[in-house]
This record gives C-alpha cells, structure tokens and sequence, in this order.
C-alpha cells in the first residue's frame, strides 16, 4: 500500500510540476533591447544593400548585352527600361548620402557594334527576328528602301539604318533613346531621322491610296459583300493624347476610308476630338475631290434589278449626314410612310422595315471592314496605341499617314498580319447626325436596302 500510495504522490508531483511550467510560459523571458544604429551603421547597411542591387544591374545588363539577337524586341525594351529605372534610383540614394557613385557601381563594359549591324551581320538565321523588329520581311525591307533610298541623301547614316531605326519606333513605340542605343546614333539624330523618313514615306509611298488608281478593284470587292458599286466605307477612329490640349480624356481623330480587303484608301488625321465629325467631313481633301472638284465617284452608274440607276458612293457612318454619294444606315426615328397600312407585304416582297434591317446588316459589316483595318494598323505600329505628348502632337498626323502607307504597302507585299488585332473595336461613342438627310441618298439607300431584301427572301 505504502508503494501505490507513494506513486500516487509521485504523479500528482510531476503534474504540478508540469502545469507550474505551462503558467511559465504565459510570461516569455523579456527579450534583450537592440542596441539603435547609428548614422554611421544604417550608412553602411545601405551602402551594402545599393552594391548588391548595383552587382544585380550590371548582371541584367550583361545578359540584355549577351542575348539581344535571340529576345523579342518587345522584351529588350522591357528590360532596358527597368534597368535604367533601377540604376536612377541607386544613383539618386547615393547622392543622397553623399556617396561617390562609382564606388557601388561597376562600370559598364565597352559597349559591342550596334544591335543593328549585328542583327544584318548575323551568320545565324535572323528572319524570324527581323519581322518582329520590324513588322516586315527581309525581302519586303529591300523593296522599300529602294523606293525611300533618293529622299534620304540629307541624311547622316546610311538609308538601311534609317529606315530600320524608324520602323522599329513605329513598330515598338520605342522612345528615340532606345533607337539611338541599337542603331549607334545620338538621341536628337535619331529623332531628325524618323520625321524625315515619314515624310519620305509618304512622298514615295503615296500611290499606294489606291482611291484613284484601282477603283475597278475597289468596287468589284464591295460587290462580293452586296454593296453593289461602293467605292469605300468611311469612319473615325480616336487617339488618345495627354493632357488637356482637348479638354478632359481629350483624343485626336482620323476620318479614314477603307475597302473590302482593308487598304487605306483615304487618310485625314489630326482633328480634336471637339470637332464635330461632319464639319470634320466638309474641311476634308476627300469631301473636296468628290463635291467641289468632281475629281471622284464620276464612274458609270449600276442598275439594280427593279431597273434602279445607282451612282458610285461611299458607305458611312450615322456620325456623318446623308448626302447623295455618302450612304448611312439608317435611324430608329426612320419611318416607312408609304407601307403604314399593309401586313407587312407589298407586291410579294418584305415591306422596307424588313429592308431596312437588311440593308443595316450589310452596312454593319461594311464597319467592320473599319475596325479590322485600325485594328491591324494598331498591332503593327504599336505607336499608334499610346498617349500622345502635347508637345509632339503636330506630327501625329504625319505618322498616321506613314503607317496607313506602309499596312498598305504590306498588304501589296502579301505580309502576314499580326495576331493582336482580331478583338479591336473602334471608339463608338460618336453621336448620331442630327440633321436632315438628303433626298437623293435616301432614294439611293432605299433601292439598295428594297434590293437586298428582294435577294434575301425571293
């Protein structure tokens, strides 16, 4: 008994002792104060952190130096930027602290022939990464040089380099300092080299508006969509710019005509988006060709099936008004007062309602031509898709022109298109026009949805 009692006791001991160690460990140790850093040691932690951030850039920098013939382009100038962003940074702690910076960052090594040279100098099979510098084939490169080559004599490098220095801005919205890096020149240089191979773009390359020379073309294509004897669609497209120069989310527009495969027919750029589109429309070369000087749409009129005589013309958007050779789609507020009375029947056809929506439908995607085709100009000239500075916006419009001139170009030279455009959809926040129609388009557009309809249910 005495042994069972004494174990007894024995545990009762051994849990007292445990629970005494529990209520212990509610009050943890007061842990021993940091001694504070001084001036001096906080100085020289940080002088230890920059070197090692310093040592990280030079390292980005070799790889950037080392392998920029085998990244996409669009990656060198990712990484060529947040390069420079961290170097500025360390620069501006060092000053800071007053610290001389070469202690922290290692010098660069000599910086190798230019990217460009390198890339044309290349034993290695480089096509690849040329298209995606420069949005074009090797072959499709040689042909345009040949053509800009005699505008370029002004110039202090050779035509290949600036040509090559401008299309890779256009194609990448690379700022003129990353040009100036990969094709050996000074910022400012790079900078009078792209304004003057877009002007001898759109010098040499101007035959390829095509409204003029090849509207057969033009309009057998429209055909095939049942646009018989259309000669474009008309649209705006909006650019967004920086500032207030346009009032708040102020942007610039182009007012573009474009045909069935998507060729540029027609540019106006650089209208403030306080514009209203019609008086954008009225100050236009192509309003001008086509009302004053009677230069455009005076081909031979096309007879529809009921014996309807119609003229060439233009499809375009509800933004603009009605006019004999612009047809619009037509409004909600549309009535069909000759049709007011019957059930929906008039001499075995679809009353004009039905007409109207067919002719709508055809007109819908006659717009969709538009957006395909800024759509491809915005994928492959990615400078077209960021703000533009106040400052640079007069030659906005000379760069449009240039890129509408060479996607033209492409499409003659069988370039592939890149993949980036196919979910692009202009800006549609254009209001209505307001005003009347006139009475001709309304006859025209009539006939031509009344002919739709005949072909759709007969």
């Amino acid at each position: 008994m005495a042994g069972a009692g004494g174990t007894k006791n024995s545990t009762m001991a051994k849990s007292s002792s445990s629970a005494a160690a529990k209520r212990n460990n509610h009050h943890p140790k007061p842990q021993q104060q940091q001694q504070p850093q001084t001036p001096s040691t906080r100085r020289q932690n940080l002088l230890q952190l920059v070197a090692v951030a310093a040592s990280s850039t030079a390292a980005a920098h070799s790889f950037l130096t080392n392998h920029d013939l085998t990244l996409h382009p669009s990656q060198t100038l990712i990484l060529e930027s947040n390069i420079s962003a961290v170097s500025l940074s360390i620069s501006n702690l060092l000053s800071l602290i007053h610290h001389p910076i070469a202690f922290a960052i290692p010098r660069p090594p000599p910086p190798p022939p230019s990217w460009f040279h390198r890339l044309i100098s290349s034993e290695s099979d480089t096509d690849h990464l040329f298209i995606e510098a420069f949005r074009m084939s090797k072959q499709s490169f040689s042909y345009q040089l040949a053509l800009l080559t005699p505008s370029l004599s002004s110039l202090p490098i050779p035509p290949n380099y600036a040509v090559a220095a401008t299309l890779f801005r256009l194609a990448h919205a690379a700022s003129f300092n990353a040009v100036a890096r990969r094709f050996d020149l000074d910022s400012p240089t790079a900078c009078r080299v792209f304004y003057v191979v877009c002007k001898a773009i759109i010098d040499n390359l101007g035959h390829f508006f095509e409204l003029r020379s090849d509207l057969n073309r033009i309009v057998l294509g429209f055909g095939w969509i049942s646009l018989p004897n259309c000669c474009g669609v008309l649209g705006i497209d909006t650019f967004a710019v920086k500032g207030n120069l346009f009032g708040e989310n102020g942007s610039v527009m182009v007012q573009a005509l474009v045909d069935s495969e998507g060729r540029f027919l027609d540019v106006s750029a650089g209208w403030p988006s306080t514009m209203k589109p019609e008086l954008i429309l009225r100050q236009s070369e192509l309003y001008s060709a086509i009302e004053e000087s009677r230069e455009l749409l005076t081909g031979p009129s096309y007879e529809l099936n009921d014996g309807s005589s119609i003229p060439q013309y233009i499809l375009g958007e509800s933004c603009f008004p009605l006019l004999p050779w612009l047809i619009t789609p037509f409004r909600e507020s549309d009535t069909d007062d000759d049709n007011d009375d019957d059930d929906g029947f008039d001499d075995g056809c679809l009353n004009l309602s039905s007409s109207k929506q067919a002719f709508n439908s055809v007109h819908n995607r006659g717009m969709e031509l538009l957006d395909t085709a800024f759509g491809r100009l915005r994928a492959r000239w990615m400078i077209l898709s960021k703000e533009w500075k106040e400052e640079s916006i007069e030659s906005f419009p000379y760069v449009v022109v240039a890129c509408c001139l060479l996607h033209n170009f492409l499409i003659k030279s069988n370039e592939e298109f890149p993949d980036e455009d196919l979910d692009y959809m202009r800006n549609h926040d254009l209001s209505d026009y307001e005003g009347e129609g006139d009475e001709t388009g309304e006859r025209i557009r009539s006939a031509i949805a009344s002919d739709l309809s005949r072909w759709e249910d007969c």
